[in-house]
C-alpha cells in the first residue's frame, strides 16, 4: 500500500527489452535507497512495481505487456520524468489516501489554468470510471493524492498548489496527456455493499 505523498521524481533510464517484456531503469533524486531490499515495492507515477536490482542512484523493476499496455507505462522513454513513493511501512504517516498502486484506467488531461499561484486542471476518465469519482473525494493521479473539486459527466477537476506542481510531474503536464488513474478504495466497497444489498 502507498498515500499518494510522492517522495521524489525520478528519471527512466533506459527502458531493456526482457524476453517480451521491459525491465525499467530508474534514476532517483533525494529518494533515499539505503533500506530497499530486492523484492520491495515501490510506485512509480502510481503503478506498483518490484524491486529488482538496487544501488545508491536508482533502481530496476520488471514490466509486463499487460502493465505496459493498460498504464502509462508505456508511454515512456528516457529521459521521461516518473513520480516515486516507496510502499508504505508500519508506523508510517498517512498523509494523502490508501493507495494500491493498481491502475484503474488511464484518463487524459483536458486543460490547465493557472488561478493565483495554484493550478486549476481538468481530466477526462473513461466513461466506466466516472461513477466513481465524486465532489471532494480521493483520486491518485500517477501516484499522487488528490481531491476532486468539481465533476460534470467524465471530466473532473482538481486544484494542485504550487509545492504539488513543483515537486512531482503534474509540473509537467500538457492538454492531452495520458495520466494513470487510482479511484478512491472506498467508492468500490460501497458500490459491492449497495450491488449486494439489491441483491437480497
Amino acid at each position: 500500500m502507498f498515500t499518494g505523498i510522492v517522495q521524489d521524481m525520478g528519471r527512466i533510464v533506459a527502458l531493456e527489452p526482457r524476453d517480451g517484456d521491459v525491465r525499467l531503469r530508474v534514476a532517483v533524486g533525494r529518494l533515499p535507497l539505503g533500506s530497499v531490499r530486492s523484492g520491495d515495492s515501490i510506485a512509480v507515477s502510481g503503478v506498483c512495481l518490484t524491486v529488482v536490482e538496487h544501488d545508491d542512484r536508482g533502481f530496476a523493476a520488471d514490466v509486463s505487456n499487460e502493465t505496459l499496455s493498460l498504464t502509462t507505462l508505456g508511454d515512456l522513454v528516457p529521459g521521461s520524468r516518473v513520480n516515486l513513493e516507496p510502499a508504505l511501512r508500519a508506523g508510517d504517516p498517512l498523509g494523502g489516501h490508501l493507495v494500491s498502486g493498481h491502475v484503474d484506467g488511464i484518463g487524459r488531461v483536458v486543460s490547465l489554468a493557472q488561478d493565483a499561484r495554484s493550478w486549476r486542471i481538468r481530466f477526462e476518465t473513461p466513461p466506466a470510471l466516472a461513477r466513481y469519482v465524486a465532489r471532494k473525494g480521493s483520486i491518485a493521479i500517477d501516484g499522487v493524492s488528490l481531491t476532486v473539486n468539481e465533476v460534470e459527466g467524465s471530466e473532473f477537476g482538481i486544484n494542485i498548489i504550487p509545492h504539488t506542481f513543483e515537486v512531482t510531474t503534474i509540473g509537467g503536464y500538457a492538454p492531452g496527456q495520458r495520466v494513470n488513474l487510482e479511484i478512491d478504495t472506498i467508492a468500490r466497497y460501497v458500490e459491492r455493499l449497495l450491488a449486494a444489498g439489491a441483491a437480497s
